[in-house]
């Protein structure tokens, strides 16, 4: 600490500033190759899984529902959960896709 006081004044031309930018610049390259890049990969793969789903495929939903895909539109989905009661819910909401019954 002693030295910080002996060592006088900075010098008059500054620090480059490359060199003080370079720590913020490492600190996002590491953001964006372990945290950034992973989850927009998994967005796709969760986008390409909720576009695959066809007529018969069993699903869960992000509520906990299980049930088998009756009718595929737009953007629902009409699920047989059990003999008589069919829900319909948005594509959004399947959380992972089964394969056929």
């Amino acid at each position: 600490m002693y030295d910080l006081l002996l060592a006088g004044p900075p010098p008059e031309g500054g620090a480059n500033p490359l060199v003080t930018f370079l720590p913020l610049i490492l600190i996002f390259v590491v953001f964006y190759f372990f945290i950034i890049r992973p989850q927009k990969k998994k967005e796709q793969q969760r986008k390409e899984m909720i576009d695959a789903v066809k007529k018969g495929d069993r699903i869960i939903t992000i509520g906990g529902v299980h049930g088998t895909v009756t009718q595929v539109d737009e953007t629902s989905l009409l699920v047989q959960v059990d003999t008589n009661t069919k829900l319909r819910i948005e594509k959004s909401a399947v959380a992972s896709v089964g394969g056929k019954e």
